[in-house]
């Protein structure tokens, strides 16, 4: 199944990719490697999350922001690769960072929300290696920030 295939069956329409807002580039190209700038779980062109995990925002919450993230890291990828997201390879690695309160202890779970649809995408290619951090806050008081690491074709 090709990867337009299967974005339609996880009910995914990939939005436009969001404008960098500080001094840094959204996707760098280097290597064989793309290196996705960490993303906001942005729907409609506005922050769908926000606040902190433990305080307010619930799992799901986190979990759907999370996947809502990826979505973004996948529409930087359409962008800014040459050949789209038909150019990845292989998904090497997520970092994702969860807003939370210091007693918050499911990060792994919220974190799943961008791994799980990662899987579902790209099949046996988008497991990958992963690192999961909670922060005091991000930025626009987002809940989640997901970034990605992609060996290209």
């Amino acid at each position: 199944m090709d990867i337009r295939a299967r974005l339609a069956e996880n009910g995914i329409t990939l939005p436009p990719a969001a404008k960098a807002v500080a001094n840094y580039v959204p996707v760098v190209v280097a290597g064989g490697m793309a290196i996705v700038s960490g993303q906001l779980p942005l729907a409609g062109g506005k922050l769908a999350v926000t606040g902190k995990l433990g305080d307010g925002v619930t799992v799901e919450d986190g979990t759907a922001a999370a996947r809502a993230c990826f979505i973004n890291v996948l529409a930087q990828i359409e962008a800014h690769v040459e050949g789209g997201l038909d150019a990845v390879a292989q998904v090497v690695r997520l970092g994702g960072f969860i807003a939370a309160t210091a007693d918050f202890a499911e990060h792994a779970k919220v974190m799943n929300g961008a791994s799980d649809l990662a899987v579902a995408i790209f099949g046996e290619a988008g497991r990958h290696a992963r690192s999961t951090v909670g922060v005091a806050s991000l930025p626009l008081n987002a809940a989640v920030e997901v970034e990605g690491m992609f060996l290209l074709r």
